[in-house]
């Protein structure tokens, strides 16, 4: 991996392409072959085997990982999921993790994070099941995943299915097992600003061959063009030409481009690097602000892959965020509000099929007084001090 620029100031993402990447992306111009091909295929492949997966299907985005995976779980007849039914999802998360639940007609039952992890809080997620949930659809935050031995305890105690959105927790684990692999579908980005890029990209990970064929049947117009002779969801009819346009599933278009897979396949070589250098600053930057106590910095669960460090204004911090973006901004660190703050808070509410609690404390405390900023693949120790010492000049 070729040595990064210096960095100014306090980036928010930088690449972590260098001239492998490029190669790959010659070598399909050259081919000529630029639709979704065998490279995308053999990424699928080895993302899988790398994270322990039976099965993996990309897609042109995380938000498109998120809706095919929805929409399997609700179109598989093995499953009891269907329109008016509940699923519990934590109240701070990135918008396309609500929509295609409400897209297909379901009830997003929200719960409060935890304030120190920033995921959903079990807890109270265990006091809001009722006779309508049906699913947790958890989120691992800022590359933190979720306590998956309690989680899945609860969803086994209530015949939950399960699943994650892991877009921004590519790399993290829990007891030695990835994120994004402990429910019945576990959902990847491959954007720009995340672990790995593949320029726009998503992945779905699964055990179950029959999920699978139907994740593979609803990203490409759900024909069966791409599924064996014999599959779980309608076999073809063995007419070449009559398979070519067989549609069987309500689908969509939501394919990869070749080069994307191209990309893929490069990056995931990286990705044990990737995170170890992310996991290095995190280190440099916990120890930093331990004792800055304006700040609250979140705590790790499992082994974290360090999206971002996120910071709540606390104490004589608190209620001041606009003056301290201001003065990060003045330094050239860039800031971001954590993922979406309190979702429920948001005007496309009001399109939203919901169940709201009358109260969302530490949502609130993330959407009035968080902010985050980025991590990287190599050392930022000066950048982190200079941000440590931006706020506590302020504290």
């Amino acid at each position: 991996m070729t040595t990064p620029e210096p960095v100014v100031g306090f980036p928010l993402a930088t690449s972590s392409w260098d001239e492998r990447e490029y190669a790959a992306l010659q070598r399909v111009i050259e081919s000529g072959r630029f639709t979704m091909g065998p490279l995308v295929a053999q990424f699928e492949r080895d993302f899988a085997e790398h994270f322990g997966a039976g099965f993996g299907v990309m897609v042109n985005s995380g938000s498109s990982a998120n809706l095919i995976a929805i929409a399997a779980a609700v179109l598989d007849p093995r499953s009891d999921l269907n329109a008016g039914d509940e699923v519990l999802v934590p109240a701070v998360s990135w918008a396309t993790t609500y929509y295609p639940l409400s897209q297909y007609g379901l009830t997003l039952k929200f719960v409060d994070v935890d304030v120190n992890t920033l995921n959903m809080d079990l807890d109270l997620a265990a006091a809001a099941i009722g006779p309508k949930t049906k699913a947790i659809f958890a989120v691992n935050l800022l590359g933190n995943p979720n306590d998956f031995a309690k989680l899945t305890a609860l969803a086994d105690e209530h015949d939950l299915l399960l699943f994650e959105d892991n877009c921004e927790s590519l790399g993290a684990t829990f007891d030695g097992k990835a994120a994004g692999t402990f429910g019945q579908m576990g959902t990847f980005s491959a954007f720009f600003s995340h672990h790995i890029s593949t320029m726009e990209g998503g992945m779905v990970l699964t055990d179950d061959e029959q999920l699978h064929q139907m994740l593979t049947s609803l990203r490409a117009h759900g024909w069966t063009r791409e599924l064996p002779m014999e599959n779980f969801v309608h076999d073809k009819s063995g007419d070449p030409f009559e398979d070519l346009f067989r549609f069987v599933l309500p689908g969509y278009n939501v394919r990869p481009l070749e080069m994307s897979g191209a990309l893929g396949i490069e990056q995931l070589a990286k990705v044990p690097s990737l995170v170890a250098g992310r996991r290095e600053n995190a280190a440099y930057f916990v120890e930093k602000f331990e004792d800055l106590s304006t700040v609250r910095t979140q705590a790790e669960v499992g082994e974290s892959s360090w999206f971002g460090f996120s910071l709540l204004l606390e104490g004589s911090l608190a209620g001041r965020r606009p003056e301290v973006v201001a003065a990060l901004t003045a330094k050239a660190i860039e800031a971001r509000p954590i993922v979406a703050g309190n979702f429920t808070r948001n005007p496309v509410m009001k399109y939203l099929p919901s169940v709201v609690p009358d109260t969302l404390p530490a949502a609130d405390k993330v959407h009035d007084d968080g902010l985050f900023v980025g991590n990287h693949h190599f050392p930022v120790h000066e950048s982190i001090d200079l941000l440590y010492d931006t706020i506590a000049a302020l504290s």
